[in-house]
């Protein structure tokens, strides 16, 4: 440290150069605001103002990524809605042409629908590709590559690459249930002896499980004339078995049979020892232990196929059980009106009556002719309760077998083991169940993510520091399948306009409109569409919020940071003044001389 000598009348001196040097920076300084609007160039010039400048930057740099990130997420919902609405407009649209056609009440003819359907598919699939920017955005993760295939390729498959489309495995699936020859009674066996005629279930247990007709009941008007013999089915034991011991994440799709006769699907994926959760199973210490605790976590269901990739090869031995049966005696005191109710059961849950009712010449339809003997009249039953089961099978086993075929196709996935159910046929090409391992024979129609459990959170949109909003959709969600199950099945299936056709056309309509509209609680497209609109408004209002808060961080910051022109005008003029006033002073100051003063 330097200390500056000493003179003696320098003090008012120094102490007015200071003040001329400090008033000179001051004008700089001034200038500087002037010309930049700012209060200084640096945060150290804001003095104690730079902490609460330096925190506010920092709000609003936050607030711009989020108000980017909504701009963005608001977009893709915007493309992601209209796509939902597409669709839900095109199912609508075809669900309105069944009513048309079925009533007769528009101007939809029957036999457009198979033209009109296969257009209103190609546009849904057009609809679920949808993208944006370069990235689908209806797969869920997978933003890469198109989410669907095409139409024609669902529609038709891929012959080169020996892949079959729905509309093989409609037809496929629609032969095992009907059955083969003429007529085709669903599967069941029909027979006759005497003045008997019995109607069974299959005695396969994999064909009774699967495919065609159950008997759920049969009851007589008069079982003088017409005695019953009805005996109730059980299902046969299932035995589930693996080729070889599962590994972590090998997926296991069970087929089971619902109470209602309907079947459905349960997914389980197999887990270590210990990890365990929901749609799990444990993997034990061998293939057998596996099987065993795949058993278990299916609590009891009745189990009538299942399926996976190979390995772990899943297989189930269907055996025992007890097939239903009806046997109609003819009797003495059979009489003209006299009726037998044969109630029969379809795999999607529904069922349905025949009724046969005795008369004279047994010409009209329903009816059968009583004849010279009890076994004459029990041979025209057989024949006719033949031909109604055949006329049953041809229009709602056929409807019920395409659209489960249907919804199968669009229930399957890439994952290994999930490919749609196909039909394993014996030496003589019937139908005995399905295939334990179905890959590499169907086209899988959805190439995105399907690894979450809620499509939406697939994608979510950060609109503030502890908020984001889920914005993702997957194409492969229930309420699409369903539309598209529905569009599928009536872009294969020719309808005309004969009164002759006009049963198999309701049993159809019937059936493919419960999958173009379902009933209430269940998912929906137009759901969806709620859930995107929902999540529109969340960004729109958090957007809102955020621009509201940020103009009030901006003005923290102009008070801290920048400067009203006008006043620094002001101090600038002031200042100048003074300084010009100082100069003055000092320069006659300077001049002065002991001389000039006397």
């Amino acid at each position: 440290m330097t200390i500056a000598p000493f003179a003696a009348g320098t003090a008012a001196a120094d102490l007015n150069t200071q003040r001329l040097v400090a008033m000179k920076t001051t004008l700089g300084t001034l200038s500087n605001q002037i010309g930049s609007g700012r209060n200084a160039e640096t945060y150290g010039g804001l003095g104690t103002g730079r902490t609460q400048s330096l925190s506010a930057h920092a709000q609003i740099s936050a607030l711009d990524g989020y108000i980017a990130a909504a701009g963005t997420g608001a977009t893709r919902v915007a493309l992601a809605s209209a796509s939902v609405q597409q669709i839900a407009t095109l199912g609508s649209s075809a669900w309105n042409g069944l009513v048309s056609a079925r009533t007769g009440a528009g101007t939809t003819a029957r036999s457009t629908l198979q033209q009109d359907a296969a257009g209103n598919l190609g546009g849904a699939l057009d609809a679920l590709n949808q993208s944006t920017g370069g990235q689908y955005i209806l797969g869920g993760r997978v933003t890469d590559r198109a989410p669907v295939e095409t139409a024609s390729r669902i529609l038709d498959g891929d012959p080169a690459s020996g892949l079959d489309g729905v509309r093989t495995v409609i037809a496929e699936r629609q032969a095992a249930d009907l059955g083969a020859g003429t007529p085709r009674i669903g599967r069941l066996d029909l027979a006759g002896s005497g003045a008997s005629v019995s109607l069974s279930e299959s005695a396969s247990p994999g064909v009774r499980a699967n495919f065609g007709f159950t008997i759920a009941a049969a009851v007589s008007s008069n079982p003088a004339g017409l005695a019953v013999a009805f005996q109730a089915g059980a299902p046969a034991a299932a035995a589930l078995s693996f080729a070889s011991q599962p590994r972590d994440g090998d997926i296991v799709r069970v087929s089971v049979q619902n109470p209602d006769g309907s079947q459905g699907f349960v997914d389980l994926t197999a887990r270590a020892a210990g990890i365990g959760g929901e749609g799990t199973f444990a993997i034990g210490t061998d293939a057998a232990a596996s099987a065993q605790n795949l058993t278990a976590a299916l609590g009891g269901k009745t189990v009538t196929g299942v399926q996976s990739a190979n390995p772990p090869g899943a297989g189930v031995a269907l055996s025992g059980g007890t097939p239903a049966s009806a046997t109609v005696t003819v009797g003495a005191g059979l009489q003209a009106g006299d009726s037998v109710q044969i109630t029969v059961g379809l795999r999607d849950g529904t069922s349905q009556t025949i009724s046969l009712k005795a008369s004279a010449d047994g010409k009209a339809t329903g009816t059968f002719a009583i004849g010279a003997s009890p076994d004459d009249t029990a041979a025209n039953l057989k024949s006719a309760l033949a031909t109604a089961l055949d006329a049953s099978a041809r229009t709602d086993l056929a409807a019920s077998s395409a659209t489960r075929a249907a919804s199968d196709f669009f229930s399957s996935s890439s994952s290994p083991g999930l490919s749609p159910r196909r039909v394993a046929t014996d030496a003589a090409g019937n139908a005995t169940g399905y295939v334990a391992d179905p890959s590499g024979r169907t086209l899988i129609w959805y190439k995105g993510d399907d690894t979450s459990a809620d499509p939406r959170r697939t994608a979510t949109v950060p609109v503030s520091g502890d908020r984001s909003v889920a914005i993702g959709v997957q194409a492969n969600e229930s309420a699409f399948r369903g539309t598209l199950s529905g569009l599928a099945v009536l872009a294969t299936t020719p309808f005309d306009e004969t009164d002759t056709d006009s049963a198999r056309f309701d049993a159809y309509a019937g059936r493919v409109q419960t999958l173009l509209k379902p009933a209430d609680g269940q998912p929906s497209v137009q759901g969806i569409a709620s859930e995107l609109s929902l999540a529109s408004a969340q960004i729109d209002t958090q957007t809102s919020q955020n621009k509201a808060t940020k103009a009030v961080l901006q003005k923290t910051v102009d008070g801290v940071e920048s400067v009203s022109t006008e006043e620094a005008a002001t101090k600038l003029l002031s200042l100048q003044t003074q300084l010009q006033a100082s100069y003055q002073a000092t320069s006659m100051l300077s001049k002065l001389t002991l001389t000039s003063y006397l």
